[in-house]
């Protein structure tokens, strides 16, 4: 079955260890050859900026990244970028798409101007906030839980303006309802269900049923801290837990998946890599139909994009 994972970061991999190769690598989570053994049909690349970069330095790593994409990428030529529903159905038999991603503001700093930059670049969904507090928003682990600034509102209008996803993870609550109020096209790339894992990377049951009223999607992530409190390794039975939750809550046509696959340093047992994506399929096959299982893995985000 094909699919469609909505968040990973083999880009900042690349851009910090150059020698690494996209097209086979055994220290990359996600390769060219990985997705294409597994039947991907869209995989998204996020830009994330590190916090050591210094504030003036972040928008131009922003467009080293994008030229990773373009150079180490997009370079396969069966890799093809993909910005709306047309680019995804028109991909041939054996081609893969290719989504760029914004997780986290902190490159715009306060320039509408650097986001319409990165947006004709080719990025399509942008997450407002990673984990602190930047010029749109506070993070989910900023102490002081702010919401939308006045610039944050204008960043919403224009992402609105250009249908382009908002991506909620990582934002802290108050932030998340700023945005739900005023988004248009509301995702969650890579979170789970507080209601099972204590982490406020995680969204609360009533923060998922906003996301399913706006006609979002929420990705069931893979990160093992968010799947389970426990002092054991994270399971595939983990994963499932927080797809049957979502699925009570009304999200059987609201969910995905978004791996977070290099950017994380420990993986769910059986779920190590992109070509691991089988054994979570026959997994889902257990206890869901077939059509179901399609939907989780890629027609849920398919059939909300906005373009």
């Amino acid at each position: 079955m094909k699919f469609f994972d909505a968040h990973c970061d083999v880009l900042f991999r690349l851009f910090s260890d150059p020698s690494l190769s996209f097209q086979k690598s055994s220290s990359l989570h996600v390769t060219y050859e990985g997705l294409q053994q597994t039947g991907s049909a869209v995989q998204c690349f996020a830009i994330y900026i590190p916090e050591s970069v210094r504030p003036e330095s972040r928008f131009f790593v922003a467009l080293e990244m994008i030229e990773c994409f373009y150079t180490q990428i997009l370079s396969n030529p069966k890799m093809k970028m993909v910005r709306s529903k047309k680019d995804i159905a028109s991909l041939q038999q054996g081609e893969i798409g290719a989504m760029l991603t914004l997780e986290g503001c902190e490159a715009i700093g306060e320039s509408l101007v650097q986001l319409k930059t990165l947006l004709r670049l080719g990025v399509y969904s942008v997450g407002l906030t990673w984990n602190h507090a930047n010029m749109v928003a506070d993070g989910a682990l900023e102490t002081r839980g702010g919401g939308l600034t006045a610039f944050g509102k204008k960043v919403v209008r224009t992402l609105n303006e250009e249908k382009c996803w908002i991506d909620l993870s990582h934002l802290c609550e108050r932030a998340f309802w700023d945005v739900i109020e005023l988004a248009d096209y509301p995702i969650a790339s890579h979170s789970n269900a507080y209601s099972l894992c204590l982490h406020p990377r995680n969204l609360r049951d009533e923060q998922i049923r906003a996301i399913i009223q706006k006609n979002g999607v929420i990705g069931v992530t893979f990160v093992p801290q968010f799947l389970h409190n426990d002092q054991r390794p994270a399971t595939i039975a983990d994963v499932l837990r927080h797809v049957d939750h979502i699925c009570s809550l009304g999200g059987e046509n609201h969910l995905g998946f978004g791996s977070d696959f290099d950017g994380i340093a420990h993986t769910v047992e059986g779920l190590a890599n992109v070509t691991h994506y089988a054994h979570l399929i026959n997994e889902l096959l257990k206890y869901y139909s077939e059509d179901q299982v399609k939907k989780f893995l890629f027609h849920n985000f398919y059939e909300r994009m906005p373009k």
